[in-house]
């Protein structure tokens, strides 16, 4: 262990704690297998007891996961900690996380004094590790925790039994150095601090995520905490795909490495941009839209007499293809399939024969189709079991008011037309959609994406809404951006209703106390 460190993803569970990134069971083990296909090590599932529907999916993915460690979080209690070894211990390698927050502001929450909370930890640890061989501990909101009871606590942790120490950083407030320095002081002040993994996990609302992580590696931590595209938590996480190809490209000053395959990562980076409603910024690093592109006269002369002088690394090494398959309405099945698995996606014949129909129909109306514009058409595919379905829309719009729309909904089989009016095109095809359904969800976010060049761009839309506390995230691309906007609007609506039926409020990840969350 002494170069190599272990990538623990919590996508599945600090990922979609997101607001309106909560993800199927379907797409939770679609994740799962592709981060056990890239040889993640470790794969934290989800917060079993969270909900019967995190306690399912954490189930599966243990009994179907094939290299990676299955790890499942627990609160410092023993109904979670049993709880969470239900849900894990089908995997081949399973492990339990327990954590309490240590920090004098975590510490009020429970009401407990320190000697309560040492008590609490040593008893939990205790517990899971009874129960499994790999039990890790994290001390929430550890940089912000007093030394003397932060050493305390790990001493505790470790003497019960926990394999590996996690030590978060879980508002985004430490710095590198700090970051280095306190990890390498717990390896070398703590009891049995040389004998377990120290690991770290990192929020990005400084914007230091990576450089903490990476910090903390040089100070003697083996384990990193991340998410893929950053995804977690207000401002995020570390992200996966930054401390890998940091790892890879600067092994001159950081002489460690990951098991992680790279080449794999962006074909996971747009599924779980896809699957989570959270499109990846166009300036991302690794896995953004511009990653690999060049504008600049200066550059492109650059590139073209050697690629090195503008690119620390190769767009083939994260699973890019450096010659790009064009695609258009000449274009066949074969080509459409082979594109589409470049882009993460594997289709049986009955569903590419679906999608065929689709692309050509975009074809016709475009003189080239873009990788976006696939990842947007299969967007398309991806909706929730539909009550509400657009059959027509028409708008009315221009300097001469007033904006209308005319519409035609199925819900639940039944077909209404409403005719409504607006301010704009857009609020008149929502207004018209909760004319026919009514509804007291509220609009938190209208996004608009041109995601290809020109006048026959496919807009992709991004729709948010907000009832009761509860949050869902539709999308949709069209040419046409109004409707667009109605298909992601009536999106979000149909994910909406599905969370109101079949997921109680006070069982949801989000639903879950403060005091009770971890990281």
């Amino acid at each position: 262990m002494t170069d190599r460190v272990l990538i623990f993803d919590t996508t599945l569970r600090d990922g979609e704690q997101s607001p309106g990134a909560t993800m199927t069971h379907a797409e939770k083990l679609e994740i799962a297998a592709m981060l056990d296909d890239m040889s993640v090590d470790i794969i934290e599932a989800g917060f079993p007891i969270a909900s019967e529907g995190d306690f399912a999916a954490v189930s599966a993915i243990a009994k179907a996961s094939r290299n990676s460690t299955i790890c499942g979080l627990s609160r410092a209690n023993f109904k979670d900690i049993d709880r969470c070894w239900e849900a894990v211990k089908h995997a081949a390698k399973p492990r339990i996380h327990t954590f309490i927050g240590t920090s004098e502001l975590h510490r009020a929450i429970p009401n407990l004094t320190m000697d309560q909370m040492a008590e609490r930890i040593h008893d939990c640890v205790t517990h899971a590790r009874n129960l499994c061989d790999d039990v890790q501990w994290s001390s929430m909101d550890a940089t912000r925790t007093e030394w003397d009871f932060l050493k305390r606590t790990v001493e505790i942790a470790i003497a019960a039994g926990a394999t590996t120490i996690n030590i978060p950083d879980t508002v985004g407030y430490t710095a590198p150095v700090e970051s280095a320095d306190l990890i390498r002081r717990l390896i070398a002040e703590c009891e049995g601090g040389k004998d377990v993994i120290f690991a770290t996990h990192c929020h990005n609302d400084l914007g230091m995520a990576t450089a903490n992580s990476l910090a903390a590696v040089e100070g003697g931590a083996r384990q990193i905490e991340c998410t893929i595209n950053g995804l977690g938590e207000r401002a995020g996480n570390t992200a996966l795909e930054e401390v890998v190809m940091a790892m890879k490209v600067r092994s001159d000053i950081m002489p460690f490495h990951s098991n992680v395959d790279s080449k794999k990562i962006m074909a996971i980076s747009r599924r779980v941009a896809t699957v989570s409603g959270f499109p990846v910024q166009f300036n991302k690093a690794i896995v953004g839209k511009n990653a690999f592109a060049h504008e600049s006269g200066i550059h492109q002369d650059g590139m073209l007499k050697n690629a090195e002088t503008f690119e620390i690394m190769r767009p083939t090494d994260v699973g890019l293809t450096e010659t790009s398959l064009v695609m258009g309405k000449h274009s066949g099945r074969a080509a459409l399939r082979s594109k589409l698995s470049e882009l993460g996606y594997e289709l049986a014949d009955n569903q590419l024969a679906d999608v065929f129909v689709r692309f050509k129909e975009l074809a016709d109306r475009k003189k080239e189709v873009f990788e976006e514009d696939l990842v947007a058409l299969m967007r398309q595919n991806e909706a929730v079991e539909d009550r509400i379905k657009l059959k027509s829309l028409r708008v009315v719009c221009g300097t001469d008011g007033p904006q209308t729309a005319d519409i035609v909904l199925t819900i639940d089989g039944v077909e209404k037309s409403a005719s409504t009016t607006g301010d704009g095109p857009v609020d008149s095809a929502f207004n018209a959609v909760k004319a026919l359904f009514d509804h007291k969800a509220r609009l938190q976010l209208y996004q608009v994406h041109a995601v290809t060049e020109g006048t026959d761009a496919q807009a992709t839309v991004s729709v948010r809404l907000e009832e009761d506390g509860r949050i869902a995230t539709g999308q949709s691309a069209d040419t046409d951006t109004v409707v667009a906007s109605t298909k992601a609007y009536i999106n979000a609506l149909n994910r909406l209703i599905v969370r109101r039926e079949k997921t109680a409020p006070d069982h949801d990840t989000k639903g879950v106390s403060y005091k009770d969350v971890g990281q």
